[in-house]
């Protein structure tokens, strides 16, 4: 999702500095007019506004806080805007390091996939200080819609917020699956449950979108089953640090375990879909 990313932001007329560890990335991105850095720290020393875009926490801590991080060549005032998926917990420490430094961090995970980031229209929920998001909102516009950029609150608000967010989701995405699958077993065409479904008040985007990928078998992914895996594990572990029962998550979190360890790490997470219809007796 960083790419598309970060061509919007050239599109808009920001100067880009850009690493990332495989290299072609970095190349395509140098070739729509941004500049290749050697390291993270690299990147900071070019930059007032440092983005990262990475897969799970222990990468985001690498990349802040390794000798050739972030951190290593941060200048006083910038702002270190996190939009990955990771522990809410872990953000907060890392905002601590990032005011050390002289800096400001802003946790700012995104919602809408890899369609959302091609088509610059994520949802961006933001945590960490009010001014800090003031002064970034136009960097974020240029990757979101306007409309969907929400301050949630304190440092980690936006990390707990994208987890409300993989919860409801979920909790749709199980209920349709096994609308389906009750649908197929039934003999009755999950189609035309879906197109009156869609009609009444159980209408939803996971309805709409997912539905659809489970009617055709389509799950190139969007958004990969092990990354929605991996907000799930921070999700209960979430829940768990606040002492908040989230009984639905837990039995989501397994089924898409099950899909995982078959072999649909890197299928769109609707496949969870296909784990259900086989409990079923279907395929």
């Amino acid at each position: 999702m960083g790419t598309p990313m970060a061509k919007h932001l050239i599109a808009a007329g920001y100067h880009l500095t850009v690493h990332n560890r495989s290299r072609g990335a970095v190349d395509e991105l140098v070739a729509a007019g941004a500049i290749a850095a050697a390291s993270p720290a690299d990147v900071a020393r070019a930059s007032t506004m440092v983005i990262t875009m990475l897969p799970d926490t222990p990468d985001v801590e690498r990349v802040l806080t390794a000798l050739d991080g972030v951190l290593a060549g941060l200048q006083k005032g910038a702002i270190v805007i996190d939009m990955s998926s990771i522990s809410p917990v872990v953000t907060e420490r890392l905002a601590t390091l990032v005011a050390e430094k002289g800096g400001s961090m802003l946790d700012a995970p995104v919602s809408g996939g890899e369609i959302g980031a091609i088509n610059a229209q994520l949802s961006i929920m933001v945590g960490g200080d009010e001014a800090a998001f003031t002064r970034v909102k136009p960097v974020l516009a240029a990757m979101g819609n306007p409309e969907k950029i929400i301050h949630i609150g304190r440092s980690g608000a936006g990390q707990i917020c994208k987890i409300c967010n993989q919860v409801a989701i979920g909790g749709a995405l199980v209920g349709v699956c096994e609308a389906f699958a009750l649908a197929k077993k039934a003999g009755v065409d999950a189609a035309r449950v879906r197109q009156a479904l869609l009609g009444g008040f159980a209408a939803s985007r996971v309805l709409e979108v997912h539905g659809e990928r489970m009617l055709v078998d389509n799950y190139k992914p969007g958004f990969r089953a092990r990354l929605y895996q991996k907000d799930l594990r921070i999700a209960n572990e979430a829940a768990a640090a606040n002492g908040v029962a989230m009984p639905a998550t837990a039995i989501v979190a397994q089924l898409i375990n099950a899909l995982v360890a078959s072999g649909g790490a890197d299928l769109d997470y609707a496949a969870l879909g296909t784990v259900l219809f086989k409990l079923a007796g279907g395929q």
